[in-house]
């Protein structure tokens, strides 16, 4: 296996050192790329008239309309009738006054909604009631034939609730590499727990909240799952769950304690392959009213076709997600801007786009076609892009490599830079040309416990088989202490991100943004202006039961 490996490789940089046929060496790639212009951009799109720009809403009609037209000022073409995608989408409201009641072998327990718990509804109807409803404990609720794990072990959960813990079961000296060691896979991210619930016909699932297992704090969960939450629209191949949700974790240890379980103990237990189910002998009551929404989002897509006569056919597809979380209730700042997260990112596939029609304008035109998608309701569950992958309005198999953007680094330039992914790939030899050529190292994630390449949309198209890339900038940055910038994102994950506290900040001074988009733009030029198909490396292609 090794040896094929090895081969396959050999033949991927062979291929990459023939196809780069298109001429560049006149290219002065740094002015191609505006500060103004980014700058002008995010401080728009996060500004308070977009109101957090949640799907659906006031604010993502008028962000996605400025998108728009900057496309028309580009000169982008519209892919579909408007550059507007229409996507279908059910919004469910639960009432907060929400009471969870826990009976167990010791007597009740009462959880709170916010303070204690956070819970809401798959399916789009006004109230939603369990009533003791038995409650069992599923570890890490995994089923990976490939690592030999099944957290289930045939257990019908169907009328349950499950109860199970958020990230991998972690690796051991025995099996270091254990769900690729300290790295989160897709086993280890909220969205697959809920959905091999529903696989498997689970009435419910609520996950433990532990800050490190999570990769952040339960403020997050406050805000990221409370108010409307979105689905998409379809006929769904699962029957959704009723109720889903997070509880604390010190809510979880009282849970196992009146159950006569102990929290580190199961905890342990969920770590080996060995564990099998544990009934709590506790059930579970609630009563969720809903409101229920039916509306459109909107997806923008714009496009450059290609200049050659076959390979225009084919399309790179470079994305950002431009909604966020819209506006909170009560006091002070209630808008969720989205600065960082991601008008920055938004103002970056402008920059690329801007760039390419420059490169026009100099003569210098892609063989392949090149498509813009700025995605909504990244933040409800990757929605907006994996409707998209879905309905691309391309040929799917003519989409050759999707670039993400989500977080252009605004900060300052830096030493390294974390392509999500890359390495996945034969993308990664055009990944390091570049790197090279800008003297830039490529870095593996320094939050691989967080499970990044999962959470941004260019997941969305991994899971449909094409190569995919989110592209993130480093924390080395230039003239900085070395721990400099890994203390800033550790402050952002717990201050600013998914708060109204992430706004534009006019000090920036958006270089970095600069080096970070001129990098992008220059592997989007690569792919583009050449005949090379990136492929899966063996092994490592997104498995994503369906």
């Amino acid at each position: 296996m090794n040896k094929i490996i090895a081969i396959s490789m050999i033949m991927f940089i062979v291929l990459i050192s023939v196809s780069f046929t298109k001429g560049q060496s006149g290219i002065e790639w740094s002015k191609l790329i505006r500060i103004d212009q980014i700058r002008g951009d995010i401080q728009f799109i996060a500004d308070d008239l977009t109101e957090g720009r949640a799907p659906g809403t006031y604010g993502e009609k008028l962000a996605a309309t400025y998108i728009a037209d900057r496309y028309v000022q580009i000169g982008l073409k519209p892919l579909f009738d408007t550059y507007f995608q229409p996507v279908p989408f059910v919004g469910i409201t639960a009432d907060p006054n929400i009471t969870l009641h826990i009976k167990t072998r010791k007597g009740p327990m009462t959880l709170q909604y916010k303070k204690d718990m956070v819970i809401w509804t798959g399916v789009a109807e006004e109230e939603v009631s369990i009533e003791d409803a038995p409650l069992v404990f599923v570890g890490y609720g995994i089923y990976a034939p490939e690592y030999k794990w099944d957290d289930y072990k045939g257990l019908n959960v169907k009328g349950k609730i499950v109860v199970m813990f958020v990230n991998d079961p972690p690796a051991t000296k025995k099996e270091p590499d254990l769900f690729e060691g300290r790295a989160m896979t897709y086993y280890g991210r909220w969205t697959y727990k809920y959905e091999e619930a529903a696989r498997r016909g689970a009435l419910g699932a609520l996950l433990i909240h532990v800050t490190d297992m999570a990769g952040y704090p339960w403020q997050v969960v406050e805000t990221s799952w409370t108010g409307e939450q979105v689905y998409i629209d379809e006929p769904q191949k699962v029957a959704p769950l009723k109720i889903m949700g997070w509880m604390t974790q010190e809510k979880a240890e009282q849970l196992f304690k009146m159950s006569k379980k102990k929290f580190k103990k199961m905890l342990k237990i969920a770590g080996e392959r060995k564990f099998k189910p544990v009934d709590l002998k506790a059930t579970l009551s609630v009563s969720v009213k809903n409101s229920i929404r039916r509306f459109k989002g909107i997806n923008v897509v714009g496009y450059f076709p290609g200049s050659d006569e076959t390979l225009k056919r084919e399309a790179i597809v470079f994305t950002a997600h431009y909604d966020h979380l819209g506006k909170g209730t009560g006091e002070g700042d209630v808008i969720y801007n989205g600065a960082f997260d991601n008008a920055s990112g938004v103002a970056g596939l402008l920059a690329v786009a801007e760039a390419f029609r420059r490169l026009k304008e100099e003569g210098y035109e892609p063989f392949r076609s090149v498509l813009f998608v700025a995605v909504t309701a990244e933040e409800s569950g990757l929605l907006g892009s994996r409707y998209y992958a879905q309905h691309p309005g391309w040929p799917k198999d003519k989409l050759i490599a999707n670039l993400n953007l989500d977080g252009v680094n605004v900060w300052g330039p830096t030493k390294d830079f974390v392509p999500m992914g890359y390495d996945r790939t034969s993308l990664e030899a055009i990944f390091n040309k570049v790197a090279k050529e800008m003297n830039i190292e490529l870095v593996p994630d320094p939050f691989p416990e967080k499970g990044y390449f999962f959470r941004s949309d260019h997941f969305s198209f991994a899971r449909f088989g094409i190569p995919a890339v989110s592209v993130d900038a480093g924390i080395q940055f230039i003239g900085k202490p070395e721990n400099w910038g890994k203390e800033l994102m550790e402050t952002y994950t717990a201050k600013h991100y998914h708060q109204p506290s992430d706004e534009y900040d006019p000090s920036w001074p958006l270089t970095g943004a600069k080096q970070h988009v001129e990098f992008v733009l220059r592997v989007g030029w690569e792919l583009a202006s050449s005949d090379f198909r990136p492929e899966w490396k063996p092994g490592r292609e997104v498995r994503i039961p369906e």
